[in-house]
């Protein structure tokens, strides 16, 4: 099954993202209107600054929009600002956020740019060794409902959760030439498509 893939393109690691995807065997393009995201079977969200990701959001007049299309069922993949975005509730923070997912995050939660780290990880779902996983200034999951699925942790922190058709993850998986977190978001789009295909 063919499906389109859009990377949210207001901020942060576009280019990276669009090339992942490609090189997972998806179609991807940038989203920058409401047409060019009516347009995508599933949606990437990525890293940035979340406080700005949020007033461009706004200011676009996108953020009601994304809403719409996760309450719809279509996929979306956030990662670190992606992942902040997607949470219902973050931390010391009312910031503009979509607010579509069962999740409490805490930005920053690993400590400024210069801590940033990388990692292997286990990842449910995911066969072979380990995902490498790069953490810039990245959140993690500090509270998450019964209905969110924890993928993945560092020292017991929720580092990859799903809860539906929404994945987000602290860490970006566009920075590393394993395609192999693209390649499960990809599978949830065409399980969403065809889904919606039979009802």
């Amino acid at each position: 099954m063919n499906v389109i893939i859009g990377v949210l393109a207001l901020q942060g690691d576009v280019r990276e993202h669009l090339a992942a995807l490609r090189a997972a065997g998806a179609q991807a393009i940038p989203v920058k209107t409401r047409e060019e995201l009516a347009q995508v079977d599933g949606l990437i969200i990525p890293g940035g600054e979340s406080t700005t990701v949020g007033k461009l959001l706004e200011r676009f007049e996108l953020m009601g929009i994304v809403r719409a299309f996760a309450r719809d069922g279509k996929p979306i993949f956030g990662t670190c600002t992606g992942m902040i975005l997607l949470a219902k509730e973050i931390e010391h923070s009312d910031q503009a956020r979509i607010g579509v997912m069962n999740i409490t995050v805490r930005r920053n939660a690993f400590g400024r740019q210069v801590e940033s780290f990388e990692e292997d990880l286990c990842i449910a779902g995911i066969i072979g060794d380990p995902v490498r996983a790069v953490f810039i200034r990245a959140p993690f999951v500090v509270a998450h409902q019964k209905e969110v699925e924890v993928l993945a942790a560092i020292h017991g922190q929720p580092v990859l959760v799903r809860e539906g058709c929404l994945l987000a993850s602290a860490f970006h998986p566009e920075l590393t030439t394993d395609s192999r977190v693209h390649r499960l978001f990809i599978d949830m789009v065409k399980e969403a498509k065809a889904a919606k295909s039979q009802s």
